[in-house]
């Protein structure tokens, strides 16, 4: 039996610190401090009897290992402990402290805390994952959360809400880049200028990044209140990683890819709520989280396990060379998940008795089919628009120069995204189809927010794709800075076939609500994210519906 709520959610969010849009300085400890939980507490990874506790300790200086305690109760003053345990910590692990408490039941809300040399941590909220028949379940999403770029007022909106069971978080947790790099602008202004003031190479250099991540009060007051189920993208590495480089690291200044890489996955594994399946293989952090008989959550990893180099238009400049750039984003060879990925998902799919097949992970599924000139920047949006008007209401008046424009064919704007890979993209609609499965896409990484039909290669409808917008990273609107984003948006709908919404200029996140009868998405916007002072903006609902035929957004 699980016990009542003895803690109003609002209550707990103001009683784990009250931090507003804040950033805790690091601080030095106090004269005889023997140390402090300066970055918060969290959990992730829940399963039906355990789930996964995290904090940090800043030792005195002298320290060399610190033991940890840790306390997990179904209540907040911690009169009804479940289980406890020591964890040993040091700077081999940077003071990082993660546990897997086990032994737990079945669909509870729990607390947590931690104590060391006598000083206790904050106290966190987590659950367990719920068995059985189940009514709902809602998550909470986030992308990009990029530090310099503002606050993120989005974590602490979400951490007020209610009925949220857990924190979906699809990469882009962090930013590499040095200080005065992207979306910087404003950082000295806000008080946010990253550290280290260089770009991230080596495991200090992530560990420290991690560490001023983690004293914003709007982040730890959302690991605070619910648990989080995250998979990286490439900025917790580098731009536009791949299986074996990428794009924003050079072996001859920055040395070995795979060094860097192993840093960077090292300090992630250490400071996220993450559960390690695999100790001697990090990169392989692809797993599934079953609801109940309702959400079968399938996290994946289309960054580093299985993701061949990203194709490019650079240097296209006749319809030659763009044709070939089209061909080989065909190619069966290429693959963003990799074999042993996609043969693991067809194996958890094909044992889901789930209502609803979820996939959290990072990058646009959808077609995003876009106008040539308008990807390789030939012409502006607006004036793009406004050849299309002219040529449905006086299509003689077009120049033989505008109507080759408007010959040129729609092309992928992201090759980064699955449009690069589409033949991998239909082996996962083609799972999906076949086992007639209801098919519900999480994404993030571009920013903005997205609703997609998704469809095969031969039109057969195969489920939909919720995209939510980046916590403070800029979206189009900075592409695009001398255009209306209200009408970008209104024009993407128009000129993309399977995109049903989009939002190309606030910042924010989804709330993904899973039912028996449908599947529902709802975005949530912040007014700003350049001030303290913000407000919420309720955005709008989509919702898809079960079963062959009804796979297919519709407006709510």
């Amino acid at each position: 039996m699980i016990p009542p709520k003895t803690l109003d959610r609002r209550e707990f969010i103001r009683g784990v610190g009250a931090l507003g849009a804040v950033t805790l300085a690091p601080r030095a400890l106090a004269a005889g401090e023997p140390l402090a939980f300066l970055h918060g507490v969290a959990s992730g990874d829940p399963l039906t009897d355990r789930v996964v506790l995290w904090t940090r300790v800043t030792p005195a200086t002298d320290a060399r290992t610190v033991p940890v305690l840790w306390e997990i109760a179904l209540d907040n003053a911690f009169r009804r402990v479940l289980r406890r345990g020591r964890v040993l910590t040091s700077a081999a692990r940077d003071f990082t402290v993660k546990a897997d408490a086990a032994g737990l039941p079945a669909g509870a809300t729990l607390y947590y805390r931690f104590t060391a040399a006598g000083v206790v941590s904050p106290t966190g909220r987590t659950r367990t994952l719920p068995s059985g028949r189940l009514g709902q379940v809602k998550f909470a999403v986030f992308s990009c959360s990029n530090y310099p770029a503002g606050y993120f007022h989005a974590y602490r909106e979400a951490a007020k809400m209610e009925d949220v069971f857990a924190a979906v978080h699809l990469g882009d947790y962090l930013y590499e880049y040095a200080r005065g790099g992207y979306a910087s602008a404003d950082a000295a202004a806000l008080g946010r200028e990253v550290v280290p003031d260089a770009e991230l190479i080596a495991l200090r250099d992530y560990r420290q990044r991690f560490a001023q991540y983690r004293t914003d009060g709007d982040l730890q007051a959302l690991h605070a209140a619910m648990p989080m189920i995250a998979v990286w993208d490439d900025h917790e590495i580098t731009n536009d990683t791949w299986r074996e480089g990428a794009e924003n690291h050079d072996p001859a200044t920055e040395g070995s890819f795979a060094a860097r890489k192993a840093a960077a996955l090292q300090a992630y594994h250490e400071w996220m709520p993450i559960r390690v399946a695999n100790p001697s293989r990090l990169d392989q952090i692809y797993r599934s989280f079953t609801f109940g008989d309702l959400v079968d959550l399938h996290m994946l990893d289309t960054r580093l396990v299985g993701r061949d180099l990203q194709l490019s238009y650079d240097g296209v400049t006749n319809a030659a060379q763009l044709g070939a750039v089209l061909q080989s984003t065909a190619n069966p060879a290429r693959q963003l998940l990799g074999s042993d990925q996609l043969n693991w998902l067809t194996a958890r799919v094909a044992g889901s008795q789930a209502k609803w097949q979820m996939l959290g992970q990072q990058v646009l599924m959808g077609r995003m089919l876009i106008p040539a000139p308008l990807v390789l920047f030939q012409i502006s949006f607006s004036n793009y628009v406004a050849l299309l008007q002219k040529a449905a209401t006086n299509p003689t008046s077009l120049t033989s120069t505008e109507q080759a424009i408007l010959a040129q064919p729609a092309i992928p704007y992201n090759l980064d995204a699955w449009d690069g890979y589409a033949a991998e993209r239909e082996r996962v609609l083609g799972l999906m189809r076949s086992l007639d499965r209801n098919l519900v896409v999480l994404s993030g990484d571009t920013h903005n927010a997205w609703a997609s039909d998704l469809a095969d290669f031969a039109g057969n409808a195969v489920g939909v794709e919720f995209a939510t917008p980046g916590v403070s990273s800029p979206g189009l609107e900075a592409f695009f800075p001398f255009e209306n984003p209200v009408a970008v948006a209104a024009g993407l709908t128009q000129i993309i076939g399977p995109l049903q919404y989009a939002d190309t200029a606030q910042r924010g996140f989804m709330v993904v609500t899973a039912t028996h009868d449908a599947c529902t998405a709802q975005w949530f916007y912040v007014s700003n994210v350049k001030s303290t002072g913000y407000f919420r903006i309720d955005g709008p609902q989509w919702r898809t519906l079960p079963g062959a035929g009804q796979r297919k957004l519709l407006a709510v």
